[in-house]
């Protein structure tokens, strides 16, 4: 639990000047296999758990890391976070803290 702490409070920390309200929309950008293969917590999320947000889309790239990459008006990168070291319940924490929500409806899938 600690390192949790430790991990989120530094994600938090680095974006201080970053606005909630500047985020538009995020994309996840990472490998299909490679590390996420060595990252089953991580994977889960990015396969089972993003694609139910609204405003987020998943990229797959081949050899990229794992990646939260927040966006601004006209997809401007606001911020790029690594994912390697968070659990997938700190992935959707980490997305719920920056103003992300589930779908609601499956149509909204």
């Amino acid at each position: 639990m600690k390192s949790f702490v430790i991990a989120l409070s530094a994600i938090l920390t680095v974006s201080t000047a970053l606005q909630d309200t500047d985020i538009v929309s995020a994309r996840i950008e990472s490998c299909r296999g490679c590390s996420l293969n060595r990252l089953p917590e991580v994977k889960k999320f990015i396969l089972d758990d993003a694609p139910k947000y609204e405003r987020l889309q998943v990229n797959f790239i081949t050899g990229a890391p794992p990646e939260l990459v927040l966006l601004g008006e006209g997809d401007a990168e606001l911020e790029r976070l690594a994912l390697s070291s968070l659990t997938r319940e700190q992935c959707n924490e980490l997305l719920i803290s920056r103003g992300f929500k589930q779908a609601t409806n499956k149509s909204d899938l």
